[in-house]
């Protein structure tokens, strides 16, 4: 892989999954944030470009790690991942979670009052996703899927009530920004999801999963804002032209 300075690090992303890591390690946002160039983010965040380059390079063509070629996969089986695997992950996680950090609140509160804002933050995060996901799931993949049997046979495509694919894009990747920052407060107030000297089993338990929700969070929207929907945008065009 040859990495372009020029483009977009949600398109170097898009390219090669496994360079993902790297912009994690430097706390890169690749995917609310992914269409600045690695000139601008290295220039944010004080690193040489010619750094982050060489290990892009190198996590690129390290076979063992994970390269999940999702740009190759077709729109619909994108779409039927996304759901099974990160929408139901969002599902199965949240309650959990809040649970979890009720039970912080209540027995750690007083000695860490920083757990109540966390608290908050997740409880509101797990509402928005949630309708969020149901918006996806009810309007705009289900048209996603209309656009490709409309390509695949060549019919014609009906418009939908919303005008274009890119105003419910616009309104998932607004969405997905407000998510990112949240989750970013959150990444703060735990000091990066680490666990203060007195905690206890759930408390550990609680910082380790809401790193792994935050991680998948990434993941999902990565492959939303930087694969999927610049498709989707890009097919309706074609089909209307």
């Amino acid at each position: 892989m040859v990495v372009d300075t020029k483009i977009t690090i949600g398109e170097i992303v898009a390219e090669d999954f496994r360079t993902a890591a790297v912009f994690s390690k430097y706390g890169i946002d690749f995917c609310c944030k992914g269409n600045r160039t690695l000139e601008e983010v290295c220039e944010k965040k004080n690193v040489s470009v010619n750094t982050l380059t060489e290990e892009l390079t190198r996590a690129a063509s390290d076979l063992s790690g994970n390269g999940t070629d999702y740009q190759s996969w077709p729109s619909d089986l994108l779409i039927d991942y996304i759901e099974k695997k990160h929408h139901r992950y969002v599902e199965e996680k949240s309650p959990v979670l809040i649970q979890y950090l009720n039970k912080l609140c209540k027995v750690h509160g007083e000695r860490h009052p920083e757990l109540f804002t966390i608290h908050d933050l997740f409880y509101e995060s797990a509402g928005e996703l949630a309708a969020h996901m149901k918006k996806e799931e009810l309007m705009l993949f289900p048209f996603i899927k209309k656009m490709i049997k409309a390509k695949a046979g060549n019919l014609p495509l009906e418009n939908p009530h919303f005008g274009t694919v890119e105003n419910p894009v616009a309104m998932m990747k607004d969405e997905h920004t407000t998510e990112g920052e949240r989750f970013e407060e959150i990444a703060k107030l735990t000091d990066n999801y680490t666990p203060p000297a007195d905690a206890c089993s759930t408390y550990r338990v609680t910082f380790a999963m809401l790193q792994e929700f935050e991680q998948d969070l990434h993941t999902h929207i990565h492959l939303e804002n930087n694969i999927l929907f610049p498709r989707a945008i890009a097919m309706e065009k074609e089909l209307r032209n």
